[in-house]
């Protein structure tokens, strides 16, 4: 344990210690009903961090940022920088001694980031990310889904799981109609939708639910 407190392991011991707050803190926002990573999307878009173009939007794409969430993105990225850090300085260590923290941690950046394209585009298969630019948004209007984060009212958007016609998973930042609350779990109907966030209303008996 002392090991990874010394001045050559503590970059990869603070990713380390970061990646587990961030676990922590979502784990008790979801208790409380709240999304950290709904929160880092929207704090991003809102102030246009989502650029289309640029250097930074091209890092993002290579690294697979669409495919899964951002968060989720951000915890693959500090797991992996965590992970070639620790392995290249316990290498250093055994074979004579450990490397300048600079040094490391440069090395650690380079085998983070092809590990973190690999790992994202690995969990895209499990986890669905937010909303895909692989399909419009009026395509998502008229589907019927779930309530994975609520209850669905007119303040702080929810989440809704839909599956599109050809099958894909996406989880929609939603709110109720005006004049509906919708609790958790239940079958909506998405009515409505711009700039990413949706409205929906409960999903009438006849249809049911398609997810």
């Amino acid at each position: 344990m002392s090991a990874l407190t010394a001045p050559g392991f503590y970059p990869f011991t603070i990713a380390a210690l970061i990646l587990v707050g961030i676990v922590a803190i979502e784990i008790v926002a979801m208790v409380v009903g709240m999304s950290i990573s709904s929160l880092v999307n929207d704090g991003l878009s809102d102030h246009g961090v989502h650029s289309e173009h640029g250097p930074l939007d091209a890092w993002m794409s290579w690294l697979n940022r669409g495919g899964v969430p951002l968060l989720v993105l951000i915890m693959i990225g500090l797991a992996s920088f965590a992970i070639a850090g620790f392995a290249i300085q316990g290498l250093a260590q055994a074979l004579l001694a450990p490397l300048p923290t600079l040094v490391a941690s440069l090395l650690a950046v380079a085998a983070a980031l092809p590990m973190t394209r690999v790992l994202s585009r690995w969990t895209a298969r499990i986890i669905p990310s937010d909303e895909s630019s692989a399909i419009s948004q009026s395509d998502l209007i008229g589907l019927i889904g779930t309530v994975t984060l609520g209850p669905l009212d007119q303040g702080k958007p929810g989440q809704v799981r839909v599956r599109d016609l050809h099958g894909n998973i996406h989880v929609l930042r939603t709110k109720a109609a005006a004049g509906h609350l919708i609790p958790q779990g239940a079958s909506v109907l998405v009515v409505d939708g711009s700039n990413g966030l949706f409205e929906a209303i409960p999903a009438p008996e006849e249809l049911g639910a398609q997810t």
